[in-house]
């Protein structure tokens, strides 16, 4: 599989074959390795530039966990808490030739019904809306603010 250019800044990671021909990338939150998926590669950059450009401390993500959404089991791609471990940022994460158009954003937002965080990121690799959610609206934003600012916003 080629791996596409994606936009975010350029990231180290490491690979392996899992003996069953699929390349494998060593996810640093979950602790092992995992096969690199159109939609794996642009969650490992969303998370490494959260980390490394975004000061997101790594114990406060999550990913791929289940909830509940009216009765039906679903998982989000990734979440971010505070230090009262309460989510502040839903990330719905797509493939690169998926567009982020309002059937994403609204997947997004239905998980934010359960989850009802100020924030959610939607991001194919190539095209991002950032939006805040104030009296149930949201608002897109120019730029992803830092973890501190997430926190007092």
């Amino acid at each position: 599989m080629a791996l596409p250019v994606l936009n975010f800044p350029e990231i180290d990671l490491r690979f392996q074959n899992n003996g069953k021909g699929n390349l494998q990338l060593f996810d640093t939150i979950r602790k092992k390795f995992i096969d690199v998926t159109p939609e794996e590669w642009v969650r490992q950059h969303i998370i490494h530039y959260l980390i490394v450009h975004k000061q997101v401390p790594a114990s406060m993500i999550s990913i791929e966990k289940q909830i509940n959404l009216n009765g039906t089991k679903r998982r989000y791609d990734v979440v971010v808490f505070n230090s009262k471990l309460k989510p502040i940022l839903i990330i719905e994460c797509k493939a690169p030739q998926v567009e982020i158009n309002q059937l994403t954003i609204n997947q997004a937002l239905r998980y934010n019904l359960e989850l009802n965080v100020p924030f959610v990121f939607l991001s194919n690799g190539l095209n991002h809306i950032f939006m805040k959610i104030e009296n149930d609206t949201p608002k897109i934003l120019k730029n992803i603010p830092n973890y501190s600012e997430l926190l007092n916003l």
